[in-house]
């Protein structure tokens, strides 16, 4: 990514973007991992004549699922919370309090009791678009996140038109 030229990224789309990606993050950490079990009575299975050339192992493929689900899981929280630590201090709290603590937290709780002293929505609304934005590019460079459904329209088309012209020449 050219540094001289950050994305102009539509506010709307990047705060559903990044407000889903920290609903995972919440259900991550609040929901446990229910391990698989493998079952030892075998079912009737319809086995069609001729080879499948097919080789199943059950209990491998459970064992390799408990194992990759809660490190997948574990790596997905550890990169959030690393991208949240980066942000400025206003804008780690604002998004640790609102969205990775407790699911009946508003936005009036946070900017009306949690910032000391409390300040405006309008000014909330600046932080976390801010807060947002950081997090977009960096979930970007993390390969969690596509940009591409976030650019502005008018982005877009700046792209699409110097794709055009280059391709001309």
């Amino acid at each position: 990514m050219n540094l001289s030229s950050l994305p102009e990224l539509d506010r709307r789309q990047t705060q559903i973007a990044i407000e889903s990606m920290l609903e995972k993050y919440r259900i991550f950490k609040t929901i446990t991992f229910e391990a698989r079990e493998a079952s030892t009575t075998y079912s009737y299975t319809e086995r069609f004549h001729g080879p499948t050339h097919v080789i199943a192992d059950p209990t491998a493929s459970l064992a390799a699922h408990n194992v990759d689900v809660p490190a997948a899981r574990r790596a997905y929280c550890a990169a959030v919370e690393s991208v949240v630590e980066r942000l400025d201090s206003r804008e780690q709290q604002l998004v640790r309090e609102r969205y990775l603590r407790r699911d009946e937290v508003f936005d009036y709780t946070v900017y009306n009791h949690v910032f000391d002293p409390p300040i405006s929505k309008d000014t909330y609304v600046k932080i976390r678009t801010r807060a947002f934005y950081k997090m977009a590019l960096a979930f970007k460079e993390l390969n969690m996140l596509s940009l591409g459904p976030m650019l502005k329209a008018a982005s877009k088309t700046k792209k699409a038109n110097t794709g055009v012209l280059s391709n001309i020449r």
